[in-house]
């Protein structure tokens, strides 16, 4: 298998820097809270708060595109 395996994200290197909204209700938040949920949906990274996480766990579990829910 030639495969190459992504190598873990370094510390918080993947947490923005800026001030992130949740991509369903718009809630924003200053830095990214420990709660939220992110998910990679078309190559772009999306944040969602944890209510909206929570109302929705079934399809993130499922790993429908938020499109879906």
């Amino acid at each position: 298998m030639d495969q190459k395996t992504q190598q873990p994200a370094s510390d918080d290197a993947s947490a923005p820097s800026e001030p992130v909204a949740c991509a369903r209700c718009g809630t924003a938040a200053e830095s990214l809270p420990i709660t939220w949920t992110c998910s990679v949906e078309g190559g772009v990274r999306r944040y969602f708060c944890d209510e909206c996480a929570r109302a929705n766990i079934r399809g993130i579990e499922g790993r429908l595109d938020s499109a879906w829910w």
